[in-house]
């Protein structure tokens, strides 16, 4: 009982030092300007296009930014230029489960719903499109998240939806793909709390990297 009891108390205070870097965090991204977020957004979108895992992979993941993270468009318009294939999210509410459904261009996007937490993902009832894992998997996922530090542990949002998702692809025949975090520099932190559970991505691109 006694290390049962220590067990739950371990695990509330590494909750508790995460939602606390949350805060922390957060804060930190609503003091970033816009224009300071675009120019560090379009020197990764650089730093991608030359990356020699991007321009070997042919099937590639990537997140629809929101207003706090690094802008994806133009990397979203090169993958479609390079003839790759792109795949985007689709986060279920109430769960840790999320898809990679098979964007068909760059214009596509504008073709999507926007959820009520304001990210645009394909609809519920959009069944044509290609889930990355129902094919032939993925070779790259480019991740988004709160914060990161240099050993590679991220902090996400607190849902679960990419580590589960990673679990999913360590089953398919083509293995887990290699994952690089896109961050603004204002995101990495001396050192990230993490569980188990939490898989650390293979590489954070960022401006002093």
């Amino acid at each position: 009982m006694e290390r049962a009891g220590h067990g739950r108390a371990m695990a509330a205070a590494l909750r508790a030092a995460k939602q606390k870097l949350r805060a922390e965090l957060r804060q930190r991204l609503r003091e970033l300007g816009t224009a300071e977020k675009q120019r560090q957004s379009r020197l990764l979108g650089r730093k991608v296009i030359d990356h020699p895992k991007y321009q070997e992979s042919k099937r590639i993941a990537i997140f629809l930014s929101m207003p706090d993270e690094v802008q994806t468009e133009e990397i979203i318009k090169d993958i479609f230029k390079q003839g790759k294939e792109c795949f985007i999210p689709r986060y279920k509410p109430q769960s840790n489960h999320m898809d990679m459904l098979k964007l068909s261009s760059a214009e596509d996007i504008s073709s999507l719903a926007l959820t009520s937490w304001n990210i645009l993902q394909p609809s519920d009832d959009d069944t044509a499109r290609e889930e990355a894992l129902a094919g032939g998997g993925l070779d790259l996922i480019f991740m988004p998240g709160l914060g990161f530090d240099k050993k590679g542990n991220r902090l996400g949002r607190g849902k679960g939806y990419y580590d589960t998702y990673l679990e999913r692809c360590m089953k398919h025949p083509r293995g887990k793909p290699y994952t690089i975090a896109l961050a603004f520099r204002e995101q990495i932190c001396e050192s990230v709390p993490v569980t188990e559970n939490d898989v650390p991505v293979d590489e954070i691109l960022y401006e002093d990297c």
